[in-house]
Order: C-alpha cells, then structure tokens, then sequence
C-alpha cells in the first residue's frame, strides 16, 4: 500500500459530518488548528499498520460480540464495514480527509461513514493508547519474520559459497596485516556465525514482543467485562499484559528489535567492507557479478561495489535509529506520552535497512567470482608461516616465548637484509633444512587442526555444523 497524497493538510478543518472530525472533538469548542495537524500527523508512514490495525480490529469486535457488548448484528455489520476498508485500502481507493491523524483514525472514521451508529461502537472498551502498541507488536512480529527470512537467506549463500571453496585458502588478517592462512570456507562461515547470532537475537526478541497490550486501554483498564485473554489467543499471541500502565507505555521491544536491527547491521558492514577491500586490484580476491555492481560516471574503468559501500555505510542510520530512540525514551513519565509517536519511523527506517542489506549482499555472494590465485599468491608468502615455525620449536622442547622470539629475529633479519626466510631458517640451528617444508605452498593452513580452527578436518566438522543450524533455522521459519 503506497501513501497517498490526500493526507492532512496545512489548512483547519472542521468537517460537517461528525465522522470527518477528530476523535476527541467533543471535549472542544473549535477544529484543530492546520500547524497542529501539520505536526501531529503520523498519516503518511503509519499506514503501513493497516492490515496490523485491521487485524486488531476484528479480534477486538469478536470479543465485544461475545462478551455481549456488540450483537451478532452489530458484529457483522462492523466486519463487512472493516472488509470494504481493507479492500479500498489495497486498490488504493481509500479517501483520507484532514482530520485523519493516523491510520487508526482514519479506519475507524471510515468504518463509521460506512456502517453508521452501530460503526461508532468499534472502539468500545479500546484506547487508541492500546490499539496502536498492539497494531505495532503485530507488525513486528510479521516484519521480524521477513528480517530472519532475509538473514537464513544470506546465511544458505555463504554456506553454500564456503561448500563450493573446497581447499580454496588466503591469508588471514590481524590489524588488517596479514597472519596465518585460512581455508576460503572457514573465513566465509565466521560471517555465518554471526549472522546466526543474529538470528538468535531476533527470535529473542520476538519473544518478548509477542505480549498482547490490548484491553488495557488509555492506562487503567475498563469497567466493561472485556476479555483481554482471549482477544490474546484469537491473534496469536503468547501472553497478555500484566500491567495496563506498563501495557501502554511498554516499547522495549521496538527498542530491542531496534538493538538487534543496528547489530545485524553492523555484522552485514563488515561483510561489506571485505567485500571492497577483496574487489579492489590490491586484494583480487573477488570479481563482483556486473549485475550487482555499478560503473562510474566519469571514469570507464571502474566497476564499484555500491551495495557492500551502501550495507557499510547504512549501519550508521540504524545505530542512529537505536540511540535516537532510546533518548526519546528515557525521561517519559507513565503511562502514554505523545513522544512514542517517534517510535514507528526509526523502526521502519531500521528494518527496512536491515532486510534490504541481506538480501542485496545475498545476491552479491552468490554472483560474485573467487579468484584462488591471487589468494593463494598472498597466503603463500613465507613470512605467513612464522607462528609455523615457532611451534615448530615448541614441538622439539623450546618454550614458546623463546621460540617466538628466534622466529621473530629471522623475520627482522629477512626484512632488513632482503634476504629470503628460507636461507635464514635453513642456517638457524635450532631449525634447518627440516623446517623448510613449512614453508611450502598450502601447508600452513593445512596444519590447523584443532577443533574450530581454519584448516580441512577442523572446517568439515564446521560445515556440518552449519548445516545443522541452518535445517533448524529454516524449519522454524516454516512453522
């Protein structure tokens, strides 16, 4: 559903009709003035709360049907009202007036012009305080599943990437120098990890999100005999609110999937500046596919890696989203506060970023070409055997730091004298012509053997791992 260009205006407005004026016009003398429509509306991006409100709604009349504050009647007429809504807004025929300062506002205006007197009792016994944080948890519950559908997306392509590495390996960085090599599928399942880290986190805090607010109303309840509990069960839920004033005033979980957004976020930067780095000429580790990448402007050559720069560079707006709301958060009295109106933009904007990320640098991975040689040409440099050499030492009785520092002179020595390391270790006593063959092509990294580690046996017991955890990650999303 797209917004639509017949939002509110700058101009006041006092309908004629009741149904076009606003909700609380009863308490007032005069229509609201066109700069506090201006500032309050919420129209232009909470519409995409429609179905979620929907959704509520109809829980809500069934449960005031059969707790007998509605007729059967009553409830069907209301019903066939709030599917006319649903159909007008889905094709995109739907009429906003002025008044309508949110798209629970204008539902429930709507649902009034259509079914009269009997529309006017949809809000029977519900706040719009109640009604909104349950049509924001609905939505969230919808979007987190979208989130983790994105991220086990990105998480079958890096498997399936580090499946087809076989031995591919390259060195691997501290500080960004190079350290000791890795298979190719060992380092592309350390962005898998995190990622199922992720998952956790989002299937954590879906959790706790999943708590039905409805029926507490403005703060205090209701004298009518409402039924909280089973509107709790009718959409699904796991729990009802304990506490109305908490109920109402409660987004911890538009704060935590904001916290879990900003992270995932900053695991998917990552992956995207190595992604830079590997694509430039320096590094040639990897070919990104023409259709994931973009040209320049002004200089012919150049093929950039746009969605890996824009998936580094969009953590910053999701971090920005965290800790702008959490300021907005901190100094709010119980129960409702206009403030938490800030609370929809920065969790769109943040899931939105986040989804969009995964599933963009999905398509990269899985298009993107590897290119072994120049990863092998890199982790291949002798000096990338060092830690080899020292335990090495340590095998034959040398304590480590002792070995550490004889490996580490030869390195000095090899550097400053320009000489290779291979006549340094072959003339070093405590080496010698014996060592040398850990300085053969592909044999470091195949000497990493401990569980966990980056060499073959260690990263066979890590595919099936991720197997594993993928199966259950994907059967989950299932159910």
């Amino acid at each position: 559903m797209s917004p639509t260009d017949d939002v509110p205006s700058s101009t006041p407005s006092t309908p004629s009709t009741p149904h076009g004026q606003p909700l609380w016009h009863g308490r007032f003398g005069e229509g609201p003035a066109g700069e506090l429509l201006d500032y309050t509306v919420s129209l232009p991006y909470d519409q995409r709360l429609a179905d979620d409100d929907l959704r509520g709604s109809r829980a809500h009349v069934a449960m005031l049907a059969r707790v007998g504050l509605l007729t059967q009647d009553e409830h069907a007429v209301i019903v066939t009202a709030l599917n006319r809504v649903e159909e007008e807004l889905h094709t995109n025929t739907f009429r906003f007036v002025p008044s309508d300062e949110d798209i629970h506002t204008a539902i429930e205006r709507r649902v009034t012009d259509i079914a009269g007197a009997t529309g006017a009792k949809l809000h029977t016994g519900r706040s719009r305080n109640d009604q909104v944080a349950l049509d924001l948890r609905l939505w969230l519950r919808r979007e987190g599943a979208a989130q983790l559908d994105a991220l086990v997306g990105l998480q079958e392509v890096l498997l399936q990437r580090a499946l087809d590495a076989g031995d591919v390996y390259l060195p691997g960085y501290t500080h960004l120098q190079r350290a000791q090599p890795v298979l190719l599928a060992h380092h592309l399942l350390a962005h898998f990890w995190a990622l199922a880290r992720d998952v956790d986190r989002w299937r954590d805090c879906l959790a706790r999100a999943d708590v039905s607010p409805l029926g507490a109303g403005a703060l205090a309840g209701s004298s009518l005999p409402l039924d909280p509990a089973w509107v709790a069960e009718e959409l699904g839920f796991s729990e009802v609110f304990a506490n109305s004033l908490d109920a109402v005033s409660d987004r911890d979980f538009v704060a935590e999937a904001l916290f879990v957004a900003a992270l995932t976020q900053v695991h998917l930067s990552r992956l995207g500046e190595e992604i830079v780095l590997w694509s430039t000429e320096e590094f040639g580790f990897l070919r990104i596919a023409d259709a994931y990448a973009t040209g320049s402007s002004m200089l012919p050559q150049k093929k950039n890696p746009d969605i890996a720069e824009l998936a580094r560079g969009r953590a910053g707006r999701t971090i920005g989203d965290l800790t702008g709301f959490l300021a907005t958060l901190k100094g709010l009295p119980l129960a409702y506060n206009r403030d938490l109106q800030e609370d929809k933009e920065p969790l769109f904007d943040a899931l939105d970023t986040c989804r969009g990320s995964a599933r963009a640098l999905a398509g990269l991975m899985a298009t993107a070409t590897f290119v072994p040689e120049r990863m092998a040409a890199a982790a291949d440099a002798p000096l990338n055997a060092a830690t080899d050499l020292a335990e090495l030492l340590v095998e034959r009785g040398t304590p480590f730091r002792e070995a550490h520092a004889i490996v580490g002179s030869l390195v000095r020595q090899s550097i400053e004298r320009g000489l290779p390391l291979d006549e340094l270790v072959t003339t070093e006593p405590h080496l010698g012509p014996d060592a040398l063959a850990l300085l053969e092509p592909g044999t470091a990294v195949r000497r990493r053997t401990t569980p966990g580690g980056a060499g073959p046996g260690p990263v066979v017991v890590q595919l099936d791992a991720a197997r594993e955890r993928l199966a259950r990650e994907r059967s989950w999303l299932d159910d």
